[in-house]
């Protein structure tokens, strides 16, 4: 690739990096930044802004930060409380679990931004490290993205494989089994990463400050007294939305047809998350301004403005050289067949799509004689997003953990994610390599 990409990326990288010291929205100011030196002075085309993934975040955030406000926040926390007071260290194999069958059934990653806000929470209240089960929640919710049978990723796999007597059966039949083996091996590993919060340094100074203690002790932590109706109306109702975002994930046919189509999955997300707002704020009536003051809103616009920049930076610069990029990792794949998983990982980071990976890569694999089985056993290579912390959901849970635990690192690339990332990626590589080939 040429000097001028490596310029460039190295600015984007300078930008991740000032923003997340700068903290709150800095990582959102500083890819404006970014975006100002890449447009008007290298005078490359802005990218496409990440309207859908704003909004849904937004969507979910408002229903969120109603039901905290009605005080369902506090009844989930309780009911979580119950369920981990014995063994709390298992909320980071939970999480995930949670998060890979949401994914699995809805066929896109992003219905986690529901349950990251509480994963946070529930950790916190428990006095566990939030970075374990955030970092391998959000892991998992891309993880579960090959293991889908109705994500594109996995139906662009099937439809250039079919050619070779390969059905979503045989795709599936390694996926699935790899991936949650790869993520529960991992998360073995994750539930021992970084300091208990009781012995981490940063986060004992910030009980020392009382704005702090303020803002996210007094009105968020669990009360002892009776929590009220209303609490219970709020997280049921908000329980309802999360799992009529996944059927509608999983059943295609009960979002309405346009043009023969579904709508997409970003629409319906939208539209039932403002719709359960609407009617947690008319049935259980909580005060206006404790939904727009609550933490949960706080972190979820800091969120929303963090993607806003970051992400239109990275695509502004990966659009500008998409050629060149496709045009290296298609020569890597012709000169060494067996660096295919390699050359999946690289694009994905890339690129931030599986199924752009797909499109691109495969046909290549396929003209050169790579085999099937090994294909479908590197497939799970596509989920390198986390590499680069500039995606939604690791972006969104950075911002949802108010310990300050899960974050970016010094230096970029030791953020939060990396470890738990790639554990998840080698084990599920070799998982779903001994499936390809022992079931086909």
């Amino acid at each position: 690739m040429s000097l001028m990409f490596y310029i460039q990326f190295a600015l984007v990288l300078l930008c991740i990096l000032l923003g997340a010291r700068i903290g709150g929205i800095g990582l959102g100011v500083m890819g404006g930044v970014g975006l100002a030196i890449l447009c008007f002075g290298f005078q490359l085309q802005p990218g496409g802004l990440p309207i859908d993934v704003m909004l849904m975040i937004m969507a979910v955030v408002s229903a969120a930060a109603a039901m905290q406000a009605a005080g369902g926040l506090d009844y989930m926390i309780r009911i979580a409380t119950k369920m981990l007071r014995k063994n709390p260290k298992y909320i980071t194999f939970v999480a995930p679990a949670v998060t890979w069958l949401f994914t699995f059934m809805a066929g896109t990653g992003h219905v986690a931004y529901s349950v990251l806000p509480v994963i946070a929470e529930v950790s916190r209240h428990n006095g566990i490290r939030p970075e374990r089960p955030l970092s391998m929640a959000v892991i998992a919710s891309q993880f579960a993205i090959v293991a889908s049978p109705i994500a594109a990723a996995v139906v662009a796999v099937v439809a250039f494989l079919e050619p070779q007597g390969i059905t979503l059966g045989n795709v599936l039949c390694v996926t699935i089994p790899g991936t949650i083996l790869g993520l529960f091996c991992a998360c073995i590993f994750v539930n021992k990463m970084g300091k208990e919060l009781k012995d981490d340094p940063e986060y004992q100074k910030l009980l020392k400050d009382p704005r702090y203690v303020e803002e996210n002790f007094d009105t968020n932590d669990i009360k002892d007294e009776k929590l009220g109706t209303n609490a219970k109306i709020s997280f049921w109702l908000f329980i309802l939305g999360a799992v009529l975002v996944v059927l509608m994930g999983a059943i295609p046919s009960l979002r309405p047809y346009f043009d023969g189509k579904p709508m997409g999955m970003a629409n319906s997300i939208e539209i039932i998350m403002l719709s359960v707002a609407a009617i947690i704020i008319g049935i259980c009536k909580p005060n206006g301004n404790a939904i727009t003051q609550g933490s949960v809103f706080h972190a979820g616009m800091r969120a929303v403005i963090a993607i806003f920049g970051i992400a239109w930076l990275g695509d502004t610069l990966m659009k500008a050289h998409l050629p060149e990029v496709k045009e290296a990792v298609s020569s890597l794949v012709e000169v060494a067949p067996w660096a295919f998983a390699f050359a999946l990982f690289i694009l994905s980071v890339l690129v931030n799509s599986q199924g752009a990976t797909v499109a691109t890569l495969f046909p290549i694999a396929i003209a050169i004689g790579i085999p099937a089985p090994i294909l479908i056993g590197v497939f799970v290579a596509v989920n390198g997003y986390f590499f680069i912390p500039n995606y939604g959901p690791i972006i969104a849970s950075i911002d949802f953990d108010t310990t300050g635990t899960t974050r970016i690192g010094k230096y970029v690339f030791n953020h939060s994610f990396m470890l738990p990332g790639l554990l998840s990626m080698a084990f599920s590589l070799g998982f779903c390599l001994l499936f390809a080939h022992l079931f086909l």
